[in-house]
């Protein structure tokens, strides 16, 4: 008997009431995509902000991490498989950080949280810089000392809460960031100290650098030409969808190494470029290749 067949004979018998319907197994239940943590996201500072306003940290260049109180995910909802010591003794309540391997080692710190068996020497490199406690409640200023409070009883040299200070002024901001920047940081962090623990992204949360950057989900592999020819020319990238549009896309060249062109990032992956604001029709201007950073992260 055929397998249409077969199926049409199931498919007559749970109607008929005389077999009951096949229910989803366990494995295929467990590949169902995971929920992603409702994450604060920051907006781009600009000037005219009120300093006064904000508590201002140094940005780390890792991967974003958040203990829910049992397990550790990445901002996407991905399992992280630590080291069981790792995350030995973490309360029973949400953290937010970044899991960081240093200043400059943001594809170490990559490498290793995406290992599927953990690598015990590769993770005595990483810390995991706490930000904020999403379930404490309270305005930010005082989540503050609950997250050092809470950081202090893990008592773990690879868990720190991450300093928080204020600044007077735009030009101090910008001092600060050039002073962070020269020493190997990526940029400050601004939190507004009124503001409460929500997973959107708003005002309440900024991002200070010294170049605007984002991220484009890579759709197609354009063929390069001239010195090019044979190799990719240039990524199509599309930018995330946003105020119920879809996402533009444009083409992404600038900055891409011979070996990337060789061997270019895949379709559906997502990278990071670099730009200087957009133009009238949203297109990123100058925009400029600076790594692959995978979605699942």
């Amino acid at each position: 008997m055929s397998v249409f067949r077969l199926k049409a004979l199931h498919l007559l018998l749970v109607v008929a009431g005389l077999l009951t319907p096949t229910l989803p197994s366990a494995a295929f239940a467990a590949t169902a995509a995971p929920e992603a943590p409702q994450l604060m996201l920051a907006k781009a500072y600009r000037p005219g902000i009120p300093l006064a306003d904000y508590w201002v940290s140094e940005k780390y260049d890792g991967i974003r991490g958040y203990w829910d109180g049992e397990k550790l995910l990445t901002r996407n909802g991905e399992r992280i498989t630590a080291p069981s010591w790792f995350t030995a003794g973490w309360p029973k309540v949400p953290l937010d950080g970044e899991l960081w391997a240093g200043h400059g080692q943001f594809a170490r710190a990559m490498s290793t949280v995406r290992q599927q068996s953990p690598d015990a020497a590769a993770w005595r490199a990483m810390r995991f810089m706490v930000f904020d406690l999403p379930a404490q409640g309270g305005r930010f200023s005082e989540r503050i000392p609950a997250l050092n409070g809470v950081v202090s009883r893990i008592d773990q040299p690879w868990v720190q809460a991450v300093a928080q200070s204020k600044v007077a002024s735009h030009a101090a901001l910008q001092a600060l960031l050039a002073t962070t920047v020269k020493h190997g940081g990526e940029g400050l962090m601004l939190h507004r100290g009124a503001s409460l623990y929500k997973g959107q992204r708003s005002d309440d949360l900024l991002k200070a650098k010294p170049h605007e950057d984002d991220e484009a989900r890579v759709v197609a592999h354009i063929p390069g030409r001239g010195k090019y020819a044979g190799m990719v020319g240039a990524l199509l990238v599309e930018m995330p969808a946003a105020d119920g549009k879809p996402g533009r896309r444009f083409k992404l060249g600038s900055g891409l190494s011979d070996e990337l062109r060789q061997n270019p990032p895949p379709v559906g992956s997502t990278v990071s470029y670099r730009f200087r604001g957009l133009n009238d029709s949203g297109i990123p201007r100058f925009a400029s290749f600076m790594r692959v950073r995978d979605a699942a992260v």
